[in-house]
């Protein structure tokens, strides 16, 4: 009764935990409403099958909200993909799901994260810079974009041992 109470007036925490293959839909709706390109249900799907993928989903009650994607080789990962749905963006939630992907990833033995992301993109950059990241490079161009002109990416590292 009081989970269902609490899932009525919002009061439910949020929760970071692995990703299965059943949450596939809602992974690649939050992405596609995030991202100029979303990526599809059966995408996620592949990911969530990859012994080298780690895939997270940020819940409130029983509604996925976000999640987070990194591809791991020997020591070191690439995050693929972030995100949180819009309507619960600005309440630090990303943060509590970055922070937790990458104790996960330590502890599967990773020693340096490289993400990148689009130059313009501030909330992005503050997410990353907040959490330790640093610009290590830039790939000029790298993100095309419907009707306007193609915008750099930022190479950004960050060492977890």
């Amino acid at each position: 009764m009081m989970t269902w109470l609490s899932e009525l007036w919002g009061n439910q925490p949020a929760v970071v935990e692995p990703a299965s293959l059943r949450d596939a839909t809602a992974l690649s709706q939050i992405h596609g409403a995030s991202f100029h390109r979303g990526w599809g249900e059966s995408e996620f799907e592949r990911m969530l099958t990859e012994r080298n993928t780690l895939v997270h989903r940020l819940r409130m009650g029983r509604k996925t909200i976000g999640f987070s994607v990194s591809r791991i080789g020997a020591d070191e990962a690439e995050i693929l993909s972030i995100a949180v749905a819009e309507s619960h963006r600005g309440r630090g939630l990303s943060n509590k799901l970055l922070l937790t992907h990458l104790g996960h990833l330590a502890g599967r033995g990773v020693r340096t994260v490289f993400l990148e992301v689009e130059e313009n993109n501030q909330p992005a950059r503050r997410l990353y810079e907040g959490a330790g990241f640093g610009i290590v490079g830039r790939r000029e161009r790298y993100y095309r974009q419907s009707g306007t002109e193609a915008l750099d990416a930022l190479l950004m590292r960050r060492d977890l041992s």
